[in-house]
C-alpha cells in the first residue's frame, strides 16, 4: 500500500456503550477496549504504520463515578504489566505515556516508568498513550511554562516554531490521520495544536468491535485524500 500514514492517532470511543449492549459491567467494556489495543497495533504493523497514538484516559474521565475510576486505575496497572511482554520486545516498540501522570495512582505510574525504561532504546515502532490527558489542559500547562520562562528571563517572545516544545506531546510529529470510533464526530480536545491539519475519519463501530477491515477502510480513505495543509 502506498501513501501510508506515518503517524496514526486513535480516539477509541464506545467501551461503556459496548458493555451496556452486551449486558456486562462497565469495567468489562474497558477491559475489552484495552485488549483491542494489542490487535490494532499488530494490524498497524502489518500496514507498516510506524507510529500510533491512542487516547486512553482523558482529564474529563476523572469526573466519572469514583468506583469506575478506581477500577480503571487497577485495570491500567494490570494491563500495562501484561502489555510489556514478548511482542513488544520482539518488534522493538518504544512505548511512551503523555499527560498529567501525577494524577494517576502510584502503582500505575510505577508500571509506566518501568515500561518506558524497558523500551526507551527501541525504534522500529512507536506507541504513545495519552493518560490523564486533556487538550485544553495541555495548552494551559504550556502557557504556564512559557510565563515561568518569561519571568525568569529565559524567554522574551514565543514563535509558532517554539511553542510545541512546551507541549507534553511536543516531541511527537503531527498525526497524519485521526480515527474516532463509536460514530461520534468530534475531537473532544484531542491534541489541539498538532491536529490542525490531520485528516479525520469517523468510524461507526464501538471500539471493542473495531476490526482490521475498519482500519483498512480508514487508511484507504486517507489514501484518496489530497492534503493541502491550507495551501
Amino acid at each position: 500500500m502506498e501513501n501510508i500514514p506515518q503517524h496514526l492517532a486513535v480516539i477509541p470511543d464506545g467501551n461503556r456503550r459496548w458493555a451496556k449492549q452486551h449486558g456486562l459491567p462497565v469495567i468489562e467494556g474497558h477491559r475489552r477496549g484495552i485488549d483491542k489495543l494489542r490487535d490494532v497495533l499488530e494490524w498497524c504493523r502489518n500496514l507498516s504504520i510506524p507510529m500510533v497514538t491512542l487516547w486512553g484516559f482523558s482529564m474529563e474521565n476523572f469526573d466519572r463515578d469514583k468506583d469506575e475510576v478506581q477500577l480503571l486505575m487497577k485495570l491500567f496497572e494490570q494491563k500495562i504489566g501484561e502489555i510489556n511482554r514478548k511482542e513488544v520486545h520482539e518488534n522493538r516498540i518504544r512505548v511512551r505515556v503523555f499527560g498529567r501522570r501525577e494524577l494517576l495512582t502510584p502503582k500505575v505510574r510505577e508500571r509506566i516508568e518501568k515500561f518506558e525504561k524497558d523500551t526507551e532504546k527501541y525504534s522500529n515502532y512507536f506507541v504513545n498513550i495519552l493518560l490523564a490527558y486533556g487538550g485544553r489542559q495541555e495548552l494551559v500547562d504550556a502557557c504556564n511554562s512559557i510565563l515561568k520562562d518569561c519571568r525568569e528571563g529565559k524567554l522574551q517572545s514565543i514563535t509558532e516554531e517554539d511553542f510545541p516544545r512546551y507541549l507534553s506531546t511536543g516531541g511527537l510529529p503531527d498525526p497524519d490521520l485521526i480515527i474516532r470510533t463509536s460514530g461520534e464526530q468530534r475531537l473532544s480536545g484531542f491534541m489541539p495544536w498538532k491536529s490542525a491539519y490531520s485528516e479525520l475519519y469517523f468510524c461507526p463501530q464501538l471500539w471493542p468491535d473495531f476490526s482490521e477491515k475498519d482500519l483498512e477502510d480508514a487508511v484507504e480513505e486517507y489514501q484518496k485524500r489530497k492534503r493541502r495543509f491550507g495551501k
